[in-house]
């Protein structure tokens, strides 16, 4: 069934999603300075403490953070005319997430897609992406898993985001927000942790405060890897130190530099069965190389920022991030199985990839609030330059007895395959071979400028007004190495942005906006500039959205969001490849949210989506349901404190079922998942916290890549954390 909504609805229908407002009586660094019997909520003043692109610190119905936050400007939560969700430092730490994944499984609108085992990748309103990540408002697009030791929050914004993020975002955008010196304060915290599996963690925060106007501050992590699925393991190492100086009343400087070093085991699961569902007798079988399914990350991050006041209503921000990203991930993985005439028999496909990349990214924004008689505006100008140099190449696998990159194994847990080195189905002996078959060598660089403005104007004080643009001039340049081929493209876009927000009473608002964003033809990771691909303008994307946001109560707030996503994507005509169609394709769906304090000691956050869509091909609809689009998400989490010590948490999250390819001949299976948590303050600065996952041991297979790759969830698991702060 395709759900429609005309555009007119749209405009007329509730939307958006729940903003949960500042930590209660948050410091200057809520995520620095969290003990254990912390709380969040909303706040019922509406001071302004601060703004800007750095140091928003805003209490009440503004959106709180002392760090860069992806709206960019100091706007009321209930103000935003876009569905975002943030998850707050505390957050994290009380339902004991260890991983993007995590957070998403809680986030109304958006669902996990597998990343081939080797990085995280969101599915944002139907949108599958692996690029539209940001850590402090910056581009952070290459293909790892990201870690949360040293954040303050995560902001999942939904809907097409070019204005402010420039290309891609075109479901959304998933923004990392880091800790920072905390000025006029010393303090130490930290965490150690271990489940089940025998994975464990180990946390440290430090803040030291070298006199009046400067501070000193290193988070550092390592994580000891480990689950469910054999051969399972890794290490991640985490270094980031900051430091924060206030030169004068009216500048502040950020400094901070990230050493990253991440390995672990790819496991990209198991194969789908004739009913197109994956396999449950194989729930147990790694399909890999113990030795060969590998991936690694060495990283080297460098932000700065400097944020001026020029005058009371005038502020500049003005940043510059670094990147030196080392990657390589190798694998073995079932890419064809027929379980009617060959049921003990798979066949295995493989490849080898590297990258190496460097991006640098120059910002700078003016905000400034000024009225031209008794209209308020809140203006945004901003630019922004890039450039990227990216070297990536793949080898396919090559097995000596076929010749090619696939091969035949019996099916058996293990299977007889370890180091490149295993017995076929035939029982023969077979060597692959990393380095006999190179796929691709290609050696990118990328130059982006981009100037934006935007304006947020307060007509009435019923009646606000958003409305902006932003010109992104996109030059790439791919060298394909062995053929000494250089293939270049230049794309210049003009991204819209409008809003409407009407206020019939100070704590509800009722909004509709429009925007747009487009992702060029090169792709997330720029390897498709080739062929026909030279020709075509980029794929864009509008966003039509309408929503609801109502603090009802002083600590409470629900948010609904109604909403269209089209794609409108430039093919060759079969006919006449001279000739361009526009090939255009829907997704449509609602949100709602529920989040806040129900009552004292009581805290809530509850999530559903609806989505729908369908493929649209050069002859018309298809009556196929876009992949990895399950019609209804839900979540919900219960937070109680029993006594001034003892809490515990309940909750739960659903996914229907959902297409694992375009095709719709494989199936995710729908499933729910229950989790629960309990804790116990030892003293009044020094936690102890048990977070249990799946509590029904329910056997289930969250998302998966392709046909016969389908990711199996874990079983019950435990996770015992001891958290302080002194």
């Amino acid at each position: 069934m395709i759900l429609k909504f005309s555009r007119a609805s749209l405009m007329l229908g509730c939307a958006a999603l729940a903003f949960p407002a500042a930590a209660e009586n948050a410091p200057d660094d809520a995520s620095a300075t969290i003990p254990p019997s912390a709380k969040t909520g909303v706040e019922t003043t509406d001071d302004v403490v601060d703004y800007g692109d750095r140091n928003i610190e805003v209490r009440g119905d503004v959106l709180y953070s002392n760090q860069i936050n992806a709206v960019k400007t100091p706007t009321p939560i209930i103000d935003v005319p876009q569905s975002v969700t943030i998850t707050t430092q505390e957050e994290i730490t009380e339902r004991g997430f260890t991983s993007i994944g995590q957070i998403v499984d809680y986030t109304p609108g958006v669902n996990t897609s597998q990343g081939e085992g080797h990085r995280d990748a969101i599915v944002f309103r139907g949108v599958r992406s692996t690029a539209d990540f940001f850590i402090d408002g910056m581009r952070d697009d290459v293909q790892y898993y990201r870690g949360l030791y040293n954040l303050e929050q995560v902001e999942i914004l939904r809907g097409p985001n070019a204005l402010l993020f420039g290309r891609g975002g075109t479901g959304g955008i998933l923004n990392r927000v880091t800790k920072k010196g905390v000025i006029g304060e010393n303090f130490t915290g930290g965490q150690v942790a271990v489940d089940t599996f025998g994975e464990f963690s180990v946390q440290g925060d430090i803040n030291l405060a070298a006199g009046d106007t400067v501070a000193f501050r290193l988070n550092a992590a390592y994580e000891n890897l480990n689950n469910h699925r054999d051969f399972y393991d890794g290490e991640r190492i985490g270094v980031n130190p900051t430091l924060r100086a206030e030169l004068g009343e009216s500048t502040l400087l950020d400094l901070s530099y990230e050493y990253a070093n991440h390995d672990r085991f790819i496991d990209r699961g198991i194969p789908t069965g004739t009913d197109g569902r994956p396999v449950e007798a194989f729930q147990d079988i790694v399909f890999a190389d113990p030795e060969e399914n590998f991936t690694e990350l060495e990283a080297h991050l460098v932000r700065a920022s400097l944020q001026h006041e020029f005058s009371e209503n005038v502020k500049g921000v003005f940043s510059a991030f670094y990147g030196d990203y080392d990657k390589v991930y190798s694998n073995v993985y079932a890419s064809g199985y027929d379980q009617a005439n060959t049921p003990d028999v798979v066949t295995l496909d493989g490849y080898i990839d590297t990258t190496q990349r460097q991006n640098l990214i120059l910002t700078g924004n003016i905000i400034s609030e000024f009225d031209t008689g008794s209209v308020e505006h809140t203006l945004l100008v901003g630019g922004e330059y890039i450039a990227t140099s990216s070297d990536q190449d793949r080898f396919n696998a090559f097995w000596n007895t076929t010749q090619d990159d696939n091969e035949i194994f019996s099916v058996q847990r293990p299977l007889n395959l370890r180091g490149n080195v295993g017995v076929n189905a035939l029982g023969q002996q077979t060597i692959n071979d990393y380095t006999a078959d190179l796929n691709d060598f290609t050696q990118v660089e990328i130059d982006v400028l981009s100037l934006y403005i935007q304006d947020e104007i307060e007509l009435t004080d019923w009646l606000n007004v958003v409305i902006g643009g932003r010109f992104d001039s996109f030059d790439i340049e791919v060298l394909n190495v062995p053929a000494n081929e250089l293939r270049t493209r230049k794309d210049e876009e003009f991204s819209p942005r409008g809003g409407i927000i009407i206020k019939p009473q100070e704590n509800i608002s009722i909004y509709a906006s429009y925007s747009e964003s487009f992702l060029p033809r090169s792709g997330e990771q720029f390897a498709n500039i080739n062929g026909a691909n030279n020709a075509l303008d980029p794929d864009t994307f509008t966003n039509l959205e309408a929503g609801l946001k109502w603090d009802f109560r002083e600590k409470l707030s629900l948010t609904a969001a109604i909403f269209e996503i089209e794609q409108s994507s430039p093919q060759p005509n079969d006919n006449d490849p001279a000739t361009l169609d526009v090939i255009d394709s829907n997704i449509q769906g609602f949100e709602l949210q529920l989040q806040g304090e129900v009552m004292p000691g009581w805290q809530v956050s509850a999530g559903y989506s609806f989505l729908d869509g369908e493929q649209v091909s050069r002859t018309g609809p298809t009556g196929l349901r876009p992949r990895e689009l399950p019609e209804n998400l839900f979540s919900l989490w219960n937070q109680i404190e029993l006594t001034d010590r003892v809490g515990i948490g309940l909750g739960l999250t659903h996914q229907d079922e959902s297409f694992i390819d375009n095709g719709n001949n494989a199936v995710l299976p729908a499933y729910t998942r229950v989790d629960a948590a309990a804790y116990f303050d030892v003293t009044d600065n020094l936690r102890l916290q048990v977070n249990v996952e799946n509590v029904t041991d329910t056997l289930y297979f969250p998302n998966a890549h392709a046909t016969h790759q389908a990711s199996v969830g874990a079983p019950l698991n435990a996770r015992i954390a001891l958290t302080g702060r002194f």
